[in-house]
């Protein structure tokens, strides 16, 4: 532990000298890559320290027992004090995941259970949209496809932090664990019997990718242009204005329609595009490790449920982490931080433990 915070210091220290040569002043690309490193290492470089004034005052307070008996009696305190700052460290010294400082794009899509579906897809775009004000981060429906009754089929939304976010506050870091399906237990609007109906929406989450990360050959894109239209037959332009972009290569598609501008479509689309191809190229570079991706699933099955929002019993239920509270209100009102802390705890339960392991 001791060698591999040495390491993050000297890095911390490198970075820092980096900074505040002309060349990378002058350099935007690089000079934000060295601050957004600069800023993400600060916190272990501050728990280094920290541990190192706790041993310190404790190698101080041992040495002067002999001669000084309250020095004696601060001992038990400083021993607690080093534990803290020493189990710290090691938490900040644990691998992370490289993408924890992006911002992302998230989608819901209705799956199972039909009008109902759609609505409890709406209710979770609201839910995350709610989350997103009360953590600061802006957001902007990329595109959305509505359903009669004024749910959603799908829709997209990139969801950005203000600024540069705290290691482990970004987007990606604390939204990647939403990604799954999502279970409703409640009775529909569409229900004349009052019985209670469990429907499903599927949540996937990507981290957004910077233009310099991802090459899209244009050549490898196929764009079709088309009409787009809202619920009802309602018309949402009268032009061929929305988008639908295919990565030849891969077969990935992506349409956009929100907007009343074809090239704003586009421009949408291809943000999406290229999130859809920088996960698949972290998934390909992280296949023997597929743990990343393993809770959010491309089919939206019942079976493959990571949380349940029981309206009877205002419950809300993590099937990953054991999590449950009664406050399916507060969190459909957008207070998702205690479900997502579950997650993050327990993810970095597995990677301690992993560590430990070798």
């Amino acid at each position: 532990m001791l060698e591999s915070a040495r390491a993050v210091v000297a890095e911390h220290a490198a970075l820092e000298r980096e900074m505040a040569e002309p060349a990378v002043a002058s350099d935007p690309d690089r000079s934000r890559e060295v601050n957004k490193r600069y800023a993400a290492l600060g916190p272990t470089v501050a728990a280094y320290h920290a541990w190192v004034r706790a041993r310190g005052d404790l190698g101080a307070a041992r040495e002067l027992a002999g001669e000084d008996a309250s020095f004696a009696e601060e001992v038990p305190a400083l021993e607690a004090e080093v534990a803290v700052a020493e189990d710290r460290l090691r938490r900040l010294l644990v691998p992370r995941d490289p993408d924890d400082d992006r911002d992302v794009i998230l989608e819901v899509k209705a799956g199972e259970g039909g009008e109902e579906s759609a609505l409890f897809a709406g209710d979770l775009l609201r839910m995350y949209l709610r989350h997103a004000e009360r953590r600061g981060w802006r957001t902007e429906v990329l595109d959305a496809t509505e359903s009669d009754l004024g749910g959603y089929k799908d829709v997209r939304v990139s969801v950005r932090s203000r600024g540069t976010a705290q290691p482990g506050e970004a987007p990606w870091a604390r939204l990647k664990f939403e990604g799954g399906v999502h279970r409703v237990q409640r009775v529909p609007v569409t229900e004349s019997q009052g019985r209670i109906h469990t429907s499903a929406a599927g949540v996937w989450v990507m981290p957004e990718a910077e233009d310099v990360e991802v090459s899209i050959d244009p050549n490898d894109v196929r764009v079709d242009v088309f009409r787009s239209s809202g619920p009802g037959g309602q018309s949402v332009n009268t032009t061929d204005s929305a988008v639908r972009l295919t990565h030849v290569p891969t077969g990935v598609v992506v349409s956009c329609q929100n907007e009343k501008s074809q090239l704003q479509n586009r421009e949408a689309a291809m943000r999406v595009l290229r999130a859809r191809l920088h996960q698949i190229a972290m998934d390909e570079r992280h296949a023997a490790d597929a743990s990343a991706r393993a809770s959010q699933v491309r089919t939206v099955d019942r079976s493959e449920r990571i949380r349940t929002y029981n309206f009877p019993e205002n419950r809300v239920s993590d099937h990953r982490t054991g999590f449950k509270a009664y406050n399916l209100d507060a969190v459909l009102g957008g207070d998702l931080d205690p479900v997502i802390q579950s997650c993050v705890d327990a993810d970095e339960a597995a990677r301690l433990a992993a560590v430990a392991d070798r």
